[in-house]
This record gives C-alpha cells, structure tokens and sequence, in this order.
C-alpha cells in the first residue's frame, strides 16, 4: 500500500435515529462511544464517533430522512464488512439482542466464515471471522503485513 494511504479511518452513515443506531453499534456489535461533535454554525448534535478497533472508527451523522433501498444492481455503496473472533458469538449475540441475521453462518469462496445483519437503517452488514486459509490471510502473509 502506498505511503500516502495507511488505511480505513471511518466509515460514515446518515441514521434516522441516532439513540437506536448507538444501541445497535455499541450494545450489539460491542462498539464504545468514543465521542460526540456538535454543529460548528447551530451547536446542536452533529455527529457520534464509535470506536470499531485498531484506528478505525464508525461515524454516525444525525438527520437521516430520506432511506434508499439496497438493490445488487446499484452503483456505489454495498455493505460494511466488521471482523470478528468468533463468529458463531457474535451471531448468537445479535439473534439474542433480538435482531435479525440475514444470513447464517456460512463459509464464503474465499474461506472466511461469514454472517449477514444490518443495522437500524437497514445498512448491510458483513460479520467476517478471517480463516488462516483464507485469500485475505494468504496475501496478508505473502506480503509480510501480519
């Protein structure tokens, strides 16, 4: 990777609910609230920074109004992929939160171990347990980055 870019710092989403949103993240997913920016012109509740781990972060705006639906045949964003150690706990964790999977646990072509969830707003999201196996792994390894 090039010296300019050293990584994904954030991923940012417009949510129609920030209380909902931030109990989904936090008390779900097991993200802490990292902290809070207001408005720099009105002083109201801005934006909410959740830490997802190493440097990176998930960014929650307030105001979300206007809710595209997800279609494979859109141009653009797809879906956030988190992650995980153990991805049997995390999928019970969300069914017991009271969630939906929508997908199951399930190895994917690359070897990695897989589930589908989505967050209040219906962002798709990817729950991924990296295999020593995997294609990600293998080029991790090959290139020295672990």
């Amino acid at each position: 990777m090039g010296e300019q870019v050293k990584g994904l710092a954030h991923v940012a989403f417009n949510v129609s609910d920030m209380d909902k949103a931030i109990q989904f993240y936090q008390d779900v997913l097991g993200f802490e609230k990292a902290f809070d920016l207001k408005n720099p012109k009105t002083g109201e509740p801005w934006i909410v920074y959740l830490y997802a781990g190493g440097n990176q972060f998930v960014e929650l705006f307030y105001g979300g109004v206007n809710y595209q639906e997800y279609k494979d045949e859109n141009i653009g964003f797809s879906h956030t992929c988190l992650e995980v150690g153990d991805i049997h706990e995390i999928a019970d964790r969300i069914v017991k939160a009271g969630w939906v999977l929508d997908s199951r646990v399930s190895q994917g072509m690359d070897m990695n171990w897989q589930c589908w969830t989505h967050d209040p707003d219906h962002n798709r999201i990817e729950l991924m347990q990296m295999e020593a196996d995997s294609l990600q792994y293998q080029f991790l390894r090959e290139h020295n980055l672990l």
